[in-house]
């Protein structure tokens, strides 16, 4: 387990360490008891003021999500010669299969002879993209580990959504904006980043782990500040940081789409809403979501079939 230290940003997370910091009632029980009432909703908070304090000083990862973390970060040095990127991912046989696949799938190999070398591949691909799948490949790994394997449905659900809100993110940016659909793609695979690592958090309370709606509620509420914070662990640049806040906040619909955030936001509505359940109380055909979902309709179709072409290269 790697250790990655990290001085929180008190202005995105105050409200977060406020509120965990609430005092609870306690109910005397049995040594051993299963928790409920006041003295499971203490124990749904242990949990977020634990990932505070993570968050204030170190944040540990598990083992099989560090493996493809520890090369995504050595692949963000500036200058890299793509010899030297090809060393690197070289030594990742996982990462370089995937990296292989995709430089000779449809949407990288139309014309090309097939890339025989994982330099060729590369060189086609890019660094962007090749730091992106080797992210997308970490967090495939987070949601396989073991700790995960107690919130499996959750963590299917959530894993569909997040490919599905990159394909959507990549498509929008390309067709709607100047932005680098490359940059689009990596803000919408790590948009839920924070719902990821609540739940291996929680699966280490045993009175969390067989209550996935508790989990759930947790994550509706914190998942979006806490994945802000996380991706400063990751040393992703203010603009993809800057693009997951809020991205589940109900707006206005845009009458364009220009900005990274807009992208991030409008993405994810297009991926669906599942699994942030759109918030208590509010209705999953709220106008604005349904105005955003006709504005881009004729989108669906393209993002479904990119979805399905990154599910099979980073399954």
């Amino acid at each position: 387990m790697r250790v990655f230290p990290f001085v929180l940003n008190e202005s995105r997370t105050q409200r977060f360490i406020n509120h965990t910091s609430q005092p609870f009632m306690n109910t005397r029980q049995d040594a051993g008891a299963d928790k409920v009432g006041h003295a499971l909703n203490a124990q749904r908070f242990q949990m977020l003021e634990d990932i505070a304090r993570e968050l204030a000083g170190e944040v540990l990862f598990p083992t099989d999500f560090d493996a493809a973390l520890h090369l995504h970060k050595k692949l963000q040095q500036p200058d890299l010669p793509t010899a030297r990127v090809a060393q690197i991912v070289g030594m990742e046989p996982l990462i370089a299969a995937k990296l292989m696949n995709l430089a000779n799938s449809v949407r990288y190999n139309r014309n090309s002879p097939p890339a025989r070398d994982l330099l060729a591949a590369i060189s086609r691909l890019g660094i962007d993209l090749v730091r992106t799948t080797a992210l997308a490949i970490a967090m495939g790994q987070l949601r396989r580990s073991k700790e995960m394997a107690e919130f499996g449905e959750l963590t299917h659900i959530l894993w569909d959504h997040t490919v599905q809100t990159a394909a959507a993110a990549r498509i929008l940016a390309r067709t709607q904006t100047q932005i680098n659909p490359d940059e689009a793609l990596l803000a919408g695979l790590v948009h839920d980043l924070g719902a990821f690592y609540m739940l291996y958090r929680a699966a280490q309370y045993p009175e969390l782990r067989c209550r996935p709606d508790s989990v759930k509620y947790l994550i509706l509420n914190w998942h979006e500040s806490i994945g802000v914070s996380l991706l400063g662990v990751l040393g992703l640049p203010d603009e993809i940081v800057n693009a997951t806040i809020d991205h589940d906040q109900l707006r206005k619909a845009p009458a364009a789409v220009r900005t990274l955030s807009d992208i991030v936001h409008v993405a994810n509505i297009l991926a669906g809403t599942s699994f942030e359940l759109l918030h208590q109380g509010i209705d999953p055909k709220a106008a604005e979501l349904e105005i955003v979902r006709h504005q881009f309709s004729e989108l669906q179709a393209e993002i479904k079939a990119d979805t399905q072409e990154m599910m099979a290269v980073f399954a």
